[in-house]
């Protein structure tokens, strides 16, 4: 397959991907992968997810959106356009999208095995970019949880032997490069994806090599408190899915759990409870979108892991404060080493009530847009301090971190009154020589939270606090601009105050959901004084009014 200019990857400087990309670019390479493909599959997977019907019928009328870009076809699938970014194309080619196609109804399950076919015609040989190991390890995974469905007799028994011949080469490939072409997530997509084509496809042995492979990787993702070193909601998510999955094909093939499999899930099912707000979807840190309410449910109930949501997550650098109806999620750690991904968005804070959300952070914007991207991961974009409009993390070109906090403290009291957060982080000491620090309490009730930020260091620098406003909240500032009124789509009132900065309301996105909708945010503006600055700020739950209070009338 011939990629455009728009298609190929990144250079990658390692010599073992040089090497890689030479030889499974020669037109040998195909030759090493040929192997004599089982008559079935040895074990079956009996669990799928679901899909979305309004989704798979847009792609069934030839419109492929992924990413935040959207591709056109009227006929053929477009496997390689001339104009869409490597991103897309990962996605297009990895079938993360058949559940879907399958989903719409009518003859899409014949659409869905015309789209194979052309895929294994057409777009088997090599490419970087669509054999990569988590794109490809992502198809297997997709072609073998609808197996049974993509086979069925009358119509599907003439894709039987294309389709084992071709997941039996791509397992080979897979298995040469699954441990090591990839790091973080995608490694355990590639890693989890080949357990289960070995274990369905009955090859005992890149089962246990893959096995021992994953036994090593596992304690190095999976933190001691559950959480995925990314860091992410989204990735949290996506991780737990990759276990869970692993686990239904050993149990299919009656292969022994390894404990280490068994562990991580037991470990990271509680953290993404800790992650969802009470309206079933995530918070948004480093990289995360509110992602489906019922498939986090899915995935929950597959883990079958029981354990309740922890109030903290050290090892991660998260904490959680909840009370009544009001829960606060609270980013008090350092950034990932793998930081690709990875915000700007030290002590930043999201708040919600019931099933409503009042604090945010903007969301992770995914498209081709470098510039979008990059803004939405500035601690601008974020529910914290900024000073002199700078990121507390210095993201560079290729969307590593440079610059960045080296120290980030945070402690936690709770007693009958409430609870309490102590947090700081020195990433602006090396620019202007202040260090921020942040302060929250919420109350028993869940009907005050309170907050205190304070920078300490020289003077002179302009420093702004932000509140990014959930786009169904209705704002207004009050008072003369001395405090604000947020008003919940359930009518419930919350009233801003603050001390110690000049208080405004500006223009702000949100893009949770997955689209840009306008929002609103605000601000709290100052300068660091020579004795430091000190900002207090609570946002408290208006008293409800009587029946008949204000109305005038008996």
């Amino acid at each position: 397959m011939k990629a455009s200019a728009g298609l190929e990857p990144a250079e990658d400087p390692r010599p073992s991907i040089r090497f890689m990309r030479l030889l499974c670019g020669s037109p040998l390479y195909g030759l090493l992968l040929s192997s004599r493909a089982p008559k079935d599959l040895a074990a079956r997977l009996s669990e799928r997810w679901a899909g979305t019907p309004l989704k798979g019928a847009a792609l069934l009328s030839g419109e492929y959106r992924f990413g935040g870009e959207l591709v056109r076809s009227d006929g053929a699938a477009p496997w390689s356009p001339a104009d869409a970014s490597a991103a897309w194309l990962a996605e297009m080619h990895s079938f993360a999208w058949l559940p879907d196609i399958l989903a719409a109804g009518g003859d899409a399950l014949l659409q869905g095995r015309r789209l194979i076919e052309s895929w294994i015609y057409q777009e088997e040989r090599w490419h970087p970019v669509t054999w990569r190991s988590d794109v490809l390890a992502q198809r297997l995974v997709t072609w073998l949880l609808h197996y049974g469905d993509l086979v069925a007799p009358p119509v599907g028994d003439s894709l039987r032997e294309p389709l084992l011949r071709s997941m039996t080469r791509q397992m080979r490939h897979l298995s040469r490069v699954a441990g090591w072409e990839m790091a973080g997530e995608s490694r355990l997509r590639a890693l989890t994806g080949l357990v289960i084509a070995a274990a369905s496809l009955g090859d005992d042995r890149r089962l246990d090599r893959a096995l021992r492979r994953l036994d090593k990787e596992l304690p190095l993702q999976i933190l001691p408190d559950g959480g995925h070193i990314s860091r992410s909601p989204s990735v949290q998510m996506a991780v737990l899915r990759y276990l869970v999955e692993a686990r239904a094909a050993l149990r299919a093939a009656q292969v022994e759990l390894p404990a280490s499999l068994q562990m991580a899930i037991d470990r990271a099912a509680p953290l993404l409870r800790f992650f969802r707000h009470a309206d079933g979807r995530l918070a948004l840190f480093n990289g995360s979108t509110e992602e489906d309410a019922a498939r986090i449910d899915s995935i929950l109930t597959r883990a079958e892991a029981k354990g309740r949501p922890p109030a903290s997550a050290p090892h991660l650098g998260f904490q959680r404060l909840q009370a009544g109806k009001v829960l606060v999620i609270v980013d008090g750690g350092r950034a990932p080493d793998d930081n690709r991904r990875a915000h700007a968005g030290a002590l930043s804070f999201e708040m919600s009530q019931g099933r409503e959300r009042l604090i945010v952070n903007c969301g992770a914007y995914r498209g081709p847009s470098a510039a979008w991207r990059q803004s939405t991961r500035a601690t601008a974009a974020h529910s914290t301090l900024v000073v002199a409009d700078t990121n507390s993390a210095e993201i560079l070109p290729d969307g590593t971190l440079g610059r960045q906090p080296r120290q980030v403290t945070c402690e936690r009291t709770q007693d009958e009154n409430g609870q309490w957060i102590a947090m700081s982080h020195d990433g602006y000491q090396p620019a202007f020589g202040v260090t921020h620090a942040r302060q929250l309490f919420l109350d028993a009730d869940g009907d005050d939270l309170r907050g205190e930020d304070r920078l300490t260091g020289n003077a002179g620098e302009s420093f702004t606090i932000r509140f990014h406003i959930h786009p169904s909240v209705q704002v207004s500032l009050t008072q003369n601009n001395a405090g604000a009124l947020l008003r919940l789509p359930g009518g419930v009132g919350w009233r801003l105050r603050a001390q110690g900065a000049v208080m405004n309301l500006a223009e702000s996105v949100y893009l949770g959901s997955g689209e840009l909708k306008k929002a609103q945010q605000i601000l709290l503006e100052g300068r660091v004084a020579q004795a430091g600055t000190t900002v207090k700020w609570a946002i408290r739950r208006e008293a409800r009014k009587a029946p008949d209070e204000g109305s005038g009338s008996a």
